[in-house]
């Protein structure tokens, strides 16, 4: 029988936190030791979540020194800046971390500072991240103590787009990046552009220039490409949806005999043997109905010989496949699990 992985889940009363919860409670090789939440701390877990009635868990205090002896790994679901205060720690009493913020995911200190507002928390153990995207880096977050889970709207854009730069059928310039989200992805707070009045019956881009994603995004384009730096426009959407993302990606053909069989085949060499990458036949086009509450993302791919435009379609759950659902993916990639455990 496997060995069995005790986690702490910081931060475990946001939208993230209660789906890692819900993800881990059915997780066979997991027992979960700890969930913090310094609103609610001293709280049973229904009194917060009533779905959980009955696991006998309660909100503490996020300690590290209590904490942190009795875990081999910690997931971290706070804001960005806070993730990384608690890496730090944690991982000098040798547990692995496994980050869903975006403290760890940039590996330039000047575009983290550009994008967040502030000085990077923890330039030091930056070096030691690995980029969470199983597809990409599995060999990487094996051996990896400090994971950076990748954002949602960006793996929504990174997995289909980088299959097609990988195989050279894209140019690095003119990609553009259009993404709805649901209004979890704007996490569990009060705030009054989310209140279902504001969003119901609405679809408004925000943050049309300058999204924190932006870099994220162009980092992976250009390592798939093989290229020092690229830029991207992308302009994500708020839409009437409790979860679930979809992108359409737009893509300048790097020659000009390129078919849409031509990138139904990249797609086929980057992820047939995945299975949380969902290849569409040719013709379809992804449906955020049809992977809400799983792990995975699926993929279409269209040319359109009007424009000469290579067009993706995406969708995937924010909270599974662009949060909770990837980070535990990691963690049984770093455990020799299979990668489905706990996600099926």
């Amino acid at each position: 029988m496997a060995k069995e992985i005790s986690v702490a889940i910081f931060g475990a009363s946001g939208y993230s936190g209660e789906e890692l919860i819900k993800l881990l409670l059915r997780h066979p090789n997991v027992k979960i030791q700890a969930i913090t939440s310094r609103q609610h701390a001293g709280k049973t877990i229904d009194t917060v979540f009533p779905r959980f009635l009955g696991s006998r868990l309660s909100f503490v205090e996020p300690d590290v020194s209590k904490i942190a002896p009795n875990v081999d790994v910690a997931f971290l679901a706070l804001p960005h800046g806070l993730a990384a205060e608690y890496a730090e720690p944690l991982l000098s009493f040798g547990v692995r971390v496994i980050d869903i913020s975006a403290d760890f995911r940039l590996r330039s200190l000047s575009k983290y500072a550009k994008y967040y507002g502030q000085e990077h928390p923890a330039p030091s153990i930056l070096s030691e991240a690995i980029y969470g995207l199983p597809e990409r880096y599995r060999g990487d977050i094996k051996g990896a103590n400090l994971i950076a889970c990748p954002g949602c709207y960006p793996t929504s854009i990174i997995l289909p787009a980088t299959a097609i730069l990988t195989a050279g059928l894209a140019k690095t310039s003119g990609i553009i990046a259009s993404s709805m989200s649901g209004v979890s992805g704007a996490g569990r707070k009060e705030s009054i552009p989310l209140l279902f009045a504001e969003c119901n019956e609405s679809v408004r881009p925000y943050s049309v220039t300058g999204h924190r994603h932006i870099p994220e995004i162009e980092q992976e384009l250009a390592v798939a490409a093989g290229v020092d730096e690229l830029r991207i426009n992308f302009v994500p959407h708020l839409i009437p949806v409790t979860r679930g993302i979809h992108s359409t990606i737009f893509m300048e053909p790097a020659r000009d005999d390129i078919t849409v069989e031509d990138l139904y085949e990249a797609f086929q060499a980057a992820y047939s043997d995945e299975s949380f990458v969902r290849i569409l036949p040719l013709g379809a086009a992804a449906d955020t109905k049809h992977v809400t509450q799983t792990n995975v993302c699926e993929i279409a791919c269209f040319y359109d010989q009007h424009t000469n435009k290579i067009i993706l379609s995406s969708a995937e759950d924010n909270l599974t496949k662009g949060a909770s659902g990837q980070a535990i993916q990691c963690l049984n990639i770093i455990f020799d699990l299979d990668e489905t455990t706990g996600l099926l």
